[in-house]
């Protein structure tokens, strides 16, 4: 027969209160009755009824992601941290995707809320940053958690310091030897987008060296927009030996450029992304970038949602410069 949360608490030898809260992850339970009731719960593979729960604790157990993102890579990690950190609790997260531009966001959010019940909602870039969505979140009285929004935000915020992972990228190929690098920028709409700009430009100043507006196009984080990006600079009279994109599929149209123009990757022109998604071991040669853990920022996200009202401070979860093939020294 299936367990009951009063078989748990006989396992455990606490009361079905204490199993409720710990089920909750609520506080004012020690961390040794904590501990004694996940073990009967895996002992006993208990599977609450998310029905009664909801009963007891005026709660859906459902959570919701609300994401606008051309890069299938990003999004999928970002559901995949989320999931993992869900299924912990046993909690049911729903993946909704939208059009941050639409004139009818706020209403399409709030039919969410008022169709599903859900417990809470973690917002991704550009989403993150719409002030009249968290007006909404805040008069629903509907707990959210923001990932990357822009400037610094002191609670219920996910994140990486994508100015200074850009700068660090910047940095390498200026130690390179390459004078004149070009930067494919995300659309300005993303926080993301800004700051990796703002950390190329600091670096190059940084270094001594005057920014060349030439060597900056904007992109929309898709294979395409890099592609353009790419022809527009090798255009140039004097084109950039190194190219730097904000997203790996960006820094993908770039290389396919290259080798159409028969350009040697790393020899004639060196590519860099951002993101460390699949797809940058996948391409030849494969990407140095930047790695952007995605799935660990929904992890952190879920679990910041879910966590009791006092631990809402927000995380910095740390990026990594991964070093590969595409980049190499400036040629002479």
């Amino acid at each position: 027969m299936r367990a009951t949360i009063k078989d748990v608490a006989h396992e455990s030898g606490v009361s079905i209160k204490t199993v409720s809260r710990v089920l909750n992850n609520q506080p004012r339970v020690s961390e040794k009755a904590r501990k004694s009731v996940q073990a009967a719960i895996t002992k006993l593979n208990f599977r609450p009824s998310a029905a009664a729960r909801s009963l007891v604790g005026h709660r859906t157990f459902q959570i919701a992601l609300a994401c606008d993102n051309p890069s299938p890579f990003y999004v999928h990690e970002m559901q995949a941290g989320i999931h993992e950190r869900c299924r912990r609790d046993g909690i049911r997260m729903i993946a909704q995707p939208y059009d941050h531009r639409s004139e009818e966001l706020v209403e399409e959010i709030e039919s969410l809320i008022d169709s599903t019940g859900i417990d809470g909602l973690i917002l991704t870039p550009p989403i993150s940053d719409r002030q009249d969505i968290l007006d909404l979140l805040q008069r629903r009285d509907v707990a959210f958690v923001r990932v990357t929004p822009t400037g610094a935000v002191e609670r219920s915020a996910v994140f990486i310091d994508n100015q200074a992972a850009a700068n660090a990228m910047t940095r390498h190929l200026l130690a390179l030897g390459h004078q004149r690098i070009g930067f494919v920028m995300g659309h300005p709409s993303y926080a993301g987008s800004v700051a990796r700009h703002a950390g190329y430009l600091a670096a190059l100043t940084e270094s001594g060296r005057t920014p060349d507006p030439r060597l900056v196009r904007e992109g929309g984080y898709d294979f395409a927009s890099g592609a353009a990006a790419a022809e527009g600079f090798l255009a140039l009279a004097e084109p950039p030996t190194a190219i730097f994109a904000s997203n790996d599929e960006m820094a993908a149209g770039v290389l396919s450029v290259a080798h159409r123009r028969g350009l040697a990757v790393p020899g004639a022109l060196s590519v860099a992304g951002f993101g460390d998604d699949a797809l940058a071991s996948f391409v030849w040669p494969p990407l140095t970038t930047i790695r952007q853990p995605t799935r660990q920022l929904g992890f952190q996200a879920a679990d910041l949602l879910l966590a009791p009202a006092g631990e809402k401070a927000s995380r910095e979860v740390p990026y990594e410069l991964i070093r590969r093939e595409s980049t190499g020294g400036a040629p002479r």
